[in-house]
């Protein structure tokens, strides 16, 4: 991590260096949580399960309704080790999210000694970032020490107006209980204020560039105006009305402040058993703000809409592990309780030339009315148990299940008929079950520096419960009636993964190559029509995908200091059945899976001399689909980066000072970052795309103390 820009989003870094994982968005950093798409193996961030030192982190994607999104969860810095589930088992991850395979963050433990560590970072767009850490070092007899983190973001968007500005603090107390373990405190707090970057579609970047467009703040006239239908020679030359609306949109933006706090215990309770035991609560709350043509009160035509998101968490899990012999046995639960409530208010704008226009990030105060309101509880419990038996000592066998079940009630608590244009909006209840959903693995590691793996699971995913009108999940879609309809075509998606693969490591050379195999069972998508801020869902069972890909990748070390990484990733990804869609049926088989690409290619060189390193990486990205019917795609594309650092030792009272100079997007390549946060069209074009960020430069420079 320390080859990247610091604050970088742990999700760009694990892109990187991972063979088999995809990760795109609009910012240097990817930290922008409406462009952040992320696929491990054809799954994307919402179908795979995420845990913080244990704590579920729940779905990753945007304007999370049950988590926390990792970049908002802690201060990148803070991170020890990242782990990727070798399949897609993960049994003992509490997630109701896990189709293809689990995520594990770790933070690290506070040092035995008082210190602590600042980093000082400028870059392109005014960038300025800064983040400091103290360490209590060991307090008393007992053993006792903390940390406290704090770093502060910002930076001026690359392109259109505002700022995006993160702020965050962790605290973690680790307390040693005699030489039996650790119980430990866990307090992270952020707050994230962005104004987002403009949506394109294939047409718009065409028309427009990379650069040529984003929201039309501060001039209000021309949105106002557009707003009116009356359009400038550049809009009008965009040619349809989607396109048209959306590029003449006022501004958006998203203010996020997040609450994390868990105790965590880690103990011996006899020779051969353990316990972990995680207590956590998480509250969230959003501002997520847009500029619909709803006319105001005064005459404007159109409204500052501000969807108030809430989320309350609370849980817990328990485990244990016994050894016996040659068996080593797991076993825990896992409970959840989460209230997610999301009214969407609107307030005036002013009528032109009448008043100040309102602020994207607000204050908020004074609706004139509220759109819709919707108020969700879920309950989530899973058990698993699971067992390693040593056949030889350097073969084992894992075997074991868990069983899930999660149930949602809610929906709308409000509607107003006169803006939503429905009598009665989604509301009801939905149960994902399943008392077994086993999982086997063999690992024989033969001969020094060999290993043979072979994976197989089967998961199932809890349904997702976003709001009216967003852009994915049962209540999503129009009205009741339809979410009736859904709820009778419908069943939890699951999946069957076969994974095998190969592992070499020693000093000169690490290799590894797997093949895999999906079976996807009622795959689940949302096909969206019109412009983001008046969408039309529909939430659909394409039935059967297949996912068959191979990864594989070497570094060798030839000389010392000498690193070279190579990765090549191909899956094929094909849907096995069709829709019926506004009246007409579209046969999807045989289709290529929306958003991933077929083919990705990694590449990086670093070289250590002494206290000096450069480094150089690289990624090819293949052409992703853009329609469920393959007719449009976006483009392939190289993003490359290449950073120096120089490590001073210590000098007076600061440790380890050393400087660093980085470059993102080092030959200024024009590419789609994330994609599909509005969903995907049947055909054709759509506004769901995100244009990654130009060549950037950055500076820093750290120290210890």
């Amino acid at each position: 991590m320390d080859r990247f820009v610091p604050g970088t989003s742990p999700l760009q870094i694990l892109a990187a260096t991972t063979p088999g994982v995809s990760f795109g968005s609009d910012d240097p950093f990817g930290l922008d949580g409406v462009a952040n798409t992320l696929y491990l193996r054809g799954f994307t961030q919402s179908q795979i399960g995420a845990t913080l030192d244990g704590i579920p982190l729940g779905d990753q994607g945007f304007m999370q309704y049950n988590g926390l999104d990792i970049n908002e969860a802690v201060i990148q810095d803070n991170i020890s080790s990242i782990g990727v589930s070798q399949g897609a088992g993960a049994v003992d991850v509490p997630s109701a999210q896990n189709l293809g395979g689990a995520i594990r963050y770790f933070t690290a433990d506070p040092t035995d000694r008082t210190g602590g560590n600042l980093s000082q970072t400028f870059g392109s767009n005014t960038t300025v970032r800064t983040m400091g850490s103290v360490d209590s070092g060991v307090l008393n007899a007992t053993g006792t020490k903390f940390r406290a983190s704090f770093a502060r973001t910002d930076d001026n968007k690359w392109k259109g107006y505002g700022d995006q500005l993160e702020y965050q603090a962790n605290f973690k107390l680790v307390q040693p209980i005699q030489d039996r373990g650790t119980i430990s405190a866990i307090f992270n707090w952020s707050e994230f204020d962005q104004y987002n970057y403009m949506n394109y579609s294939l047409n718009m970047l065409k028309k427009f560039g990379a650069t040529g467009s984003d929201f039309l703040t501060p001039n209000y006239a021309e949105a106002y105006e557009a707003a009116l239908g009356n359009y400038s020679s550049s809009i009008a030359a965009l040619g349809n009305a989607t396109d048209e609306s959306n590029a003449t949109q006022y501004d958006g933006a998203q203010i996020q402040r997040n609450y994390l706090s868990a105790i965590t215990s880690q103990l011996r309770l006899a020779p051969n058993l353990e316990e972990n035991t995680v207590l956590y609560a998480h509250l969230s709350s959003g501002d997520y703000e847009a500029t619909p043509t709803f006319p105001s009160p005064t005459g404007a035509p159109f409204s500052q809409l501000d969807s108030h998101q809430g989320i309350r968490r609370i849980g817990f899990t328990q485990s244990f592990r016994y050894t016996i012999a040659r068996n080593h046995i797991d076993t825990g639960v896992w409970y959840e309780n989460n209230s997610y409530w999301f009214p969407a208010e609107l307030y005036s704008q002013p009528a032109l030339g009448q008043g100040r226009p309102r602020n994207a990030l607000g204050p908020f105060v004074d609706p004139y009315a509220t759109w819709f309101s919707d108020s969700f509880n879920t309950n989530t419990f899973q058990f698993h148990l699971q067992d390693t038996y040593d056949i030889l000592p350097h073969l084992q066998i894992s075997a074991g299940f868990r069983s899930l079940i999660a149930t949602t009630h809610g929906g709308a608590v409000y509607n107003n008929q006169s803006l939503t244009g429905q009598a009665e909006l989604p509301r009801g209840a939905l149960t994902a079950a399943s008392a077994f959903l086993p999982h086997v693995a063999l690992d024989y590691h033969f001969r020094d520096h060999h290993e043979f793996y072979i994976d197989i699971a089967e998961n199932m995913r809890a349904y997702t419960y976003n709001p009216f009108l967003m852009s994915d999940g049962a209540w999503s879609v129009e009205n009741q009636s339809e979410f009736q309809s859904v709820k009778t075509k419908i069943r939890p998606e699951r999946t069957w993964t076969y994974l095998g693969g190969y592992r070499y490591n020693s000093t000169l050379i690490s290799a590894q190559a797997d093949a895999y195999h999906v079976d996807y069972y009622n795959r689940l998508e949302n096909i969206t029509t019109g412009t983001p801020t008046n969408p039309i869902n529909s939430f659909v069972n394409t039935g059967k995908e297949t996912i068959t890909g191979v990864d594989a990748a070497v570094t060798l070390r030839p000389v010392r200091g000498l690193e070279f990484f190579n990765s090549m990733s191909f899956a094929k990804e094909q849907y096995g059945g069709g829709v019926d869609y506004e009246g007409k049926y579209y046969d999807l088989k045989g289709k290529n899976q929306v958003g991933y690409p077929t083919w990705m290619y990694k590449t990086s060189l670093s070289y250590a001399y002494r206290r000096a390193r450069v480094s150089f990486n690289a990624t090819y990205t293949g052409s992703r689909p853009l329609s469920y019917m393959n007719d449009t795609h976006v483009s392939p594309y190289w993003l490359a980066g290449l950073s120096a650092s120089y490590d001073f030792g210590s000098i007076g009272f600061m440790k380890n000072l050393g400087v660093s100079f980085n470059v993102y997007n080092l030959f200024n390549t024009t590419y789609v970052g994330g994609m599909g946060l509005f969903g995907y069209p049947i055909s054709g074009d759509s506004p769901t795309l995100f244009i990654g960020a130009p060549r950037q430069f950055f500076g820093s420079v750290r120290a210890s103390f």
